[in-house]
């Protein structure tokens, strides 16, 4: 009676366990992750790129009946960003 309650509590508690030993290790492996800089990144030259439209091609493709649909060109805004030149 008692035997299958307590084995479920077990199995919660322990897969509780789990999921926040995982969570501790992924927080550290994204942490060691993000990049350092380096001795020769004080040498860069890096200016920052106003927000601009630029032209993308979309290639023509056929959907999944077979209908062939033609290339066609489309703006798309590209934000202000950081360019670096070493």
């Amino acid at each position: 009676m008692f035997g299958g309650r307590l084995k479920k509590a077990v199995a919660l508690g322990s897969a509780a366990a789990a999921l926040a030993g995982g969570a501790v290790l992924g927080v550290v492996g994204t942490a060691s992750a993000a990049p350092h800089p380096g001795p020769g990144d004080h040498h860069q030259r890096c200016h920052e790129v106003r927000g601009q439209w630029v032209r993308t091609w979309h290639p023509a493709y056929r959907d999944h009946h077979g209908r062939r649909h033609p290339g066609y060109w489309t703006r798309t805004w590209v934000p202000a960003h950081r360019v670096c030149n070493r």
